[in-house]
């Protein structure tokens, strides 16, 4: 006897709403124009499917609630399977397509499928959605896990395209009308109603262990009515939109391949002995298609279909990116055509804002950005870039509001960039965006700034500004490389002025973060847009900021010398003595650190002289670093007694008090100052001397929170309580060097791993008790 999805028969509901209503049988029969021993045929269980037009007929009859006909409909429906065999797994023209022989990896999504499968719970039969971008493969592994798991479901392992691409995806209809006929449904015999035709679908498969693999879902609305209510089925569903709105299911994530699974998929392909003689370029190729695999599969079929073709050739062809797309096709399989089919689904603002990603620099977005370049308000960018997240188009960072593509995606949206947006369009983009990150930049960075940090202006969005140097710096990081580009773009569309405001806003900032080479990109921009500009005082200012970027920040003391020997002819031009002064300092540490040590001495006595006389605040400050490098450059000469002196002649000068100048900047200047004398005083030997002075200069540069200095101080801190015997103390201070150093790839951190190393000998090698 057939029953429906609660466990009762027709028979058993059509008596129990017969009863419900108060009905006799002879009634009842009567109302409905059936005989007396039809009506207790039906509900003995005799009568095993009535027609259509019976059930009606009681339905209105018992004047039955709309969810009552329903119900009762589906009750009578299994009763009118056609005759013959119960259908089999490939019922209706819903078999598994074929399987690939050699799928690759995935080995943690199919054991969790497996799982599943393992312990069907029938009031809850699973479903796993499994979602993400075009070319990840995920009809393959529903594919390759329906085939695996095919022996668990005897009643059926079908697979139902539901053609979400397509400019009509399959109606919930006509997706059920496949269904029910592989379950033995006869046409005539479908309800006409696509709630009815659902009601005894979940109706029959209640009864049976199916495998559905519901391939390619467009939305929720259309993928609910065709999902088991009750029942040993498992359903995968598989679809490039998250269906985030998709109850009670489980998720599969399919991430990229591993570059080493990408290589095992192209040597499943092209042959082991082929990729083995050609490894280096078969993990080119992996990298190349963005372990895809969709890419790797076409370039995998391309290189079996011509044996003789060289890897590196490939490559080499490859590494060509306005050619990679062009390349990754082959047959009906086109990367640049799964793409294409995503992007066609959208509106034309959201495809605006896709592409315009694209023009971002860095590898990934912010929404403000994003928006920008699109010329979309902020909060409607929020919410379509995480609708293309959702369409696997975009990838969320997983801490923080930016996204980014996947490379071939990328290019793919460069493309359109190049088709869909006119000359004007883009560098309107461009300019609008350039702009507005200037100004947030250089207002961010005036929270560094000696003169401005109380309360820095300039923001092109007060209301979401960042507040505070924490914040300040945070947005700066994030956003480094689209800040740059900005700059560059502003130099080269010949708005120099702001690219000078915006450097010089950076130029306190920068000794913040002096383990950054592109500094020296920064200042080299702005003292050619001063150039540009006519302006000798400002070229020769970021000409010496050039120098020190290259003196601290990229190790390349030759350019650096050759930008403070610009600098200085330049101030001598325009007659700066400031600039004069510091252009000599910067060429005499170039000159220290090409181990010219006697012009580097001359040098610096040179600049101190020239600014004795400034009397300005600049000018003192100016003297005080250029006396911290001259003792620093004659303890290195061997001549730490008058390096002492010239340390304490700064130290003076920091105690002095200076108008204008904000607290924290002076304890930054003394705390220097304390540094050069307690190196000067290890040069001496005088080491407890020295320890007093860096643990004064490191808890400044702690306070100020600037690890590049502490980091540093810690190294030379740890030294001197080796010297001290103190080994205790010197392994916990040169393991925090260690670590901070490290964190900023600051070239100093192979010096502290090799301290550690030799105290740790040392601690080995004493006798122990000692």
């Amino acid at each position: 006897m057939a029953r429906t999805a609660d466990g009762s028969s027709f028979g058993e509901r059509l008596r129990a709403l017969r009863l419900s209503a108060g009905l006799s049988q002879e009634e009842l029969a009567h109302s409905a124009g059936v005989s007396v021993r039809t009506l207790a045929d039906m509900e003995r269980g005799r009568t095993r499917g009535p027609q259509r037009k019976t059930v009606r007929a009681l339905a209105l009859a018992l004047a039955l609630a709309p969810e009552d006909v329903r119900a009762l409909e589906a009750a009578a429906a299994p009763g009118r399977l056609r005759s013959g065999s119960p259908p089999g797994p490939a019922a209706g023209g819903l078999c598994l397509p074929r399987d690939a022989h050699d799928f690759t990896a995935r080995g943690r999504p199919l054991s969790v499928l497996t799982a599943l499968a393992d312990a069907i719970d029938p009031a809850c039969p699973p479903v796993v959605v499994v979602s993400g971008a075009p070319g990840l493969g995920k009809t393959a592994f529903a594919v390759h896990a329906a085939h695996h798991l095919a022996s668990r479901f005897p009643d059926g392992q079908w697979y139902l395209d539901l053609r979400a691409m397509d400019p009509e995806p399959v109606p919930p209809g006509d997706a059920l009308r496949r269904l029910l006929g592989a379950l033995g449904v006869a046409e005539h015999s479908l309800p006409r109603d696509v709630e009815d035709r659902a009601a005894l679908f979940r109706s029959l498969a209640a009864t049976r262990r199916l495998l559905l693999v519901l391939d390619n879902a467009a939305d929720e609305s259309r993928l609910r009515p065709l999902l088991p209510g009750t029942g040993a089925c498992l359903t995968v569903v598989t679809s490039r939109n998250a269906l985030g709105g998709l109850e009670a299911v489980h998720r599969l994530d399919l991430p990229l391949l591993r570059r080493e699974e990408a290589v095992t998929l192209l040597t499943r392909i092209a042959g082991a002995e082929r990729v083995a003689r050609e490894a280096q370029s078969a993990r080119d190729l992996a990298d190349q298609c963005g372990r895809l695999p969709l890419a790797l599969r076409i370039i995998g079929q391309r290189l079996a279909a011509r044996p003789q073709e060289s890897l590196a050739k490939l490559a080499a062809l490859l590494g060509r990116e306005e050619r990679r797309l062009d390349l990754l096709q082959g047959g009906d399989l086109k990367v640049r055509s799964a793409f294409a089919l995503s992007y066609q689904q959208l509106d034309d603002v959201s495809r605006r804002l896709l592409r315009r990603c694209a023009l971002a620099a860095g590898p990934d977005v912010s929404p403000e950005t994003a928006a920008l370049l699109a010329d979309v308000p902020l909060r409607d960018a929020r919410l379509r870039l995480e609708d293309l997240c959702s369409r696997g188009l975009l990838q969320p960072d997983p801490m923080v509001e930016r996204y980014r593509f996947h490379d071939l995606l990328r290019l793919f949206a460069a493309e359109q960039v190049a088709a869909e947006d006119d000359g004007a369009a883009r560098d309107a983009a461009l300019d609008r965006t350039a702009r507005w990150t200037l100004a947030r930049a250089g207002a961010a960075a005036l929270h560094f700034d000696a003169e401005h940090h109380d309360d820095p202006t300039g923001d092109p969005d007060p209301a979401t500004a960042p507040a505070g140097r924490d914040q300040a710096r945070a947005w700066l990081e994030a956003e480094r490389e689209q800040w740059i580009a900005a700059l560059h773009h502003s130099r080269t569309t010949g708005r120099h002025r702001h690219v000078l405001d915006a450097a010089e806003a950076m130029h306190w900032f920068s000794d913040f973060t002096q383990h950054w080479k592109e500094w020296a990109d920064v200042f080299r921009c702005a003292a050619e847009s001063a150039r540009a500009l006519g302006s000798r005082r400002e070229e020769a200012t970021h000409l010496n900021y050039l120098a020190w970027a290259h003196n601290t920040c990229t190790h390349d003391p030759q350019a650096a010398l050759e930008a403070a020997d610009a600098a200085h002819s330049l101030a001598l031009a325009c007659d700066d003595r400031l600039q004069t002064g510091w252009a000599l300092g910067y060429g005499a540490g170039a000159l220290r650190r090409l181990g010219r040590m006697d012009e580097a001495v001359v040098r610096l006595r040179a600049a101190v002289t020239c600014l004795r006389g400034d009397g300005t605040t600049q000018g003192r400050l100016a003297v005080l670093t250029l006396l911290n490098a001259l003792g620093e450059l004659l303890r290195f000469h061997g001549q730490a007694d008058e390096a002492v002196v010239h340390h304490l002649n700064s130290l003076e000068l920091c105690r002095q008090g200076h108008p204008g100048v904000a607290p924290q900047l002076i304890a930054v200047y003394q705390a220097h100052t304390q540094r050069h004398l307690g190196n000067a005083y290890v040069a001496l030997g005088s080491r407890r001397q020295a320890e007093t002075h860096l643990r004064q200069a490191l808890t400044i540069f702690e306070e100020v929170a600037i690890p590049a200095w502490s980091g540093a101080v810690q190294l030379e801190l740890g030294r001197v309580l080796m010297g001290l015997d103190r080994p205790g103390e010197a392994h916990t201070v040169l393991t925090t060097a260690l670590r901070t150093l490290a964190a900023l790839r600051h070239p100093l951190q192979a010096e502290a791993a090799a301290e550690l190393r030799a105290l740790d000998r040392t601690r080995d090698e004493r006798p122990r008790g000692t």
